[in-house]
């Protein structure tokens, strides 16, 4: 099983075009959304090719493919026009060797808390901070955890580029656990 995980795309078609390209290119299995698909936010400038009128036919045309979680700029009226579920806090996914991947956007768990949801050995993912990261750390005295953030395809901050990640398993271990970008 392929994941191809993305965050943040406030909107910007030009940015899920690539994300798009790049999902087609991985032969990934599942697009995994961090959130914040159509809207910029009040703190953002508005991206590159800001578009919601188109990016959310483009979004439904992957509709069977998606696994989407809400975030902090994301509400019913996205819901409204987009034909997968963009509502859920947070997203559960079994590789098939057996790890938990947890996904949710970051704007209400934080590290600790979402660890506090996981066992050991999880993967947790999120977006929000528009910052790319990769880590593994011991946490909350319980075992360690690796930590994911792909960043933001259209407003990356923090000194990062735009990227997605990829987590690729097969029945026995983790093959491929990556940050790219564009």
């Amino acid at each position: 099983m392929k994941l191809f995980i993305v965050s943040d795309i406030h909107g910007s078609v030009p940015a899920f075009e690539k994300a798009l390209a790049a999902f087609e290119k991985e032969q990934a299995d599942y697009l995994v959304i961090c959130g914040d698909y159509l809207n910029h936010g009040p703190r953002n400038d508005l991206p590159e090719g800001y578009d919601t009128k188109k990016l959310a036919p483009m979004l439904n045309t992957y509709k069977d493919v998606i696994i989407g979680v809400r975030g902090n700029c994301d509400s019913e009226v996205d819901q409204m026009v987009l034909d997968f579920p963009v509502l859920a806090p947070y997203a559960h996914i079994l590789l098939p060797c057996g790890k938990r991947v947890f996904v949710h956007h970051g704007h209400i768990y934080t590290e600790e808390q979402a660890a506090e949801l996981c066992t050991p050995g999880t993967v947790i993912v999120s977006g929000h901070t528009h910052v790319s990261l990769l880590k593994t750390e011991e946490m909350c005295g319980k075992g360690e955890y690796t930590f994911m953030n792909p960043g933001s395809v259209s407003i990356p901050k923090g000194g990062t580029k735009a990227g997605y990640a990829v987590i690729e398993s097969d029945s026995e271990k983790i093959t491929r656990m990556e940050l790219v970008s564009f």
